[in-house]
């Protein structure tokens, strides 16, 4: 399945993708089908401040729990309270309603190092 070719990828399998300063973070389907039924997903609150390179939160499913990672640093200035009565959006809809911040960032300049969607999809294609 082809990713959406209008935001960046990681090698942890979250994507970001920048709207001017804010950047929306959600996980990939590779990464949610990989989990398989998510069961909660823990984020940072409004107001909390996320670094590059470090855990944002964690995610849960009855096959496993797995750290967020960021690969940006910024503010979050909103949080999808959605998941935390609905935590199967990230299944159903990871790129979609299963987004789980929107940060506010000073610098894009770390997603030029992140994968494009046909480079991710080579990754998981494997």
């Amino acid at each position: 399945m082809a990713v959406p070719s209008d935001r960046k990828y990681s090698k942890t399998h979250e994507w970001f993708k920048a709207n001017g300063q804010t950047v929306t973070i959600g996980i990939t389907q590779f990464a949610a089908d990989e989990l398989t039924d998510i069961t909660f997903v823990d984020l940072p609150k409004v107001g909390a401040t996320i670094t590059a390179g470090t855990p944002f939160g964690e995610i849960e499913s009855v096959k496993a729990t797995a750290d967020l990672k960021t690969s940006i640093s910024g503010q979050v200035v909103e949080v999808n309270r959605r998941l935390a009565d609905e935590p199967g959006l990230v299944n159903s809809d990871p790129f979609g309603e299963g987004w789980m911040l929107r940060v506010q960032v000073s610098d894009l300049a770390p997603l030029a190092a992140l994968m494009d969607g046909p480079a991710y999809d080579q990754v998981t294609a494997k």
